[in-house]
């Protein structure tokens, strides 16, 4: 069963791509990563993240598919539908420090995702700069 891992070209994208690189090697999985394209058409910066995604898992060795979805105004339902479709036994996202106010609650995606999820999800933090 696949892991499913929601990127963003960022620093919370590219913990939770490392999180989700060593779960699927610890379970000899594979990883689904879910980029989201812009409506429209492509978008040279996503292109650019997803060769710089691909680089990074075929030197990890892991077996990887990489998604792109037009960008429905919902990423968290993008990546929820995957990990359902896929049966993946684990959903991968990065988390980011938030205001006070933000504390609150939690990210609009993030909390879709963990609340709709049908698979655990790990959420990871960037490592402080």
């Amino acid at each position: 069963m696949p892991i499913v891992v929601g990127y963003v070209d960022s620093p919370e994208g590219r913990a939770a791509l490392t999180a989700a690189v060593r779960e699927a090697a610890s379970r000899e999985s594979r990883v689904v990563v879910v980029l989201s394209e812009p409506r429209g058409g492509s978008d040279p910066a996503v292109d650019e993240a997803a060769e710089r995604v691909r680089s990074e898992l075929d030197e990890s060795g892991v077996r990887h598919e990489i998604r792109h979805t037009a960008r429905s105004g919902d990423a968290a339902e993008d990546i929820v539908q995957i990990a359902r479709g896929e049966d993946a036994s684990l959903i991968v996202i990065g988390l980011r420090r938030r205001s006070a106010v933000g504390k609150l609650f939690l990210g609009s995606k993030a909390q879709r995702i963990l609340l709709d999820s049908p698979c655990p999800v790990l959420a990871v933090k960037a490592d402080p700069a």
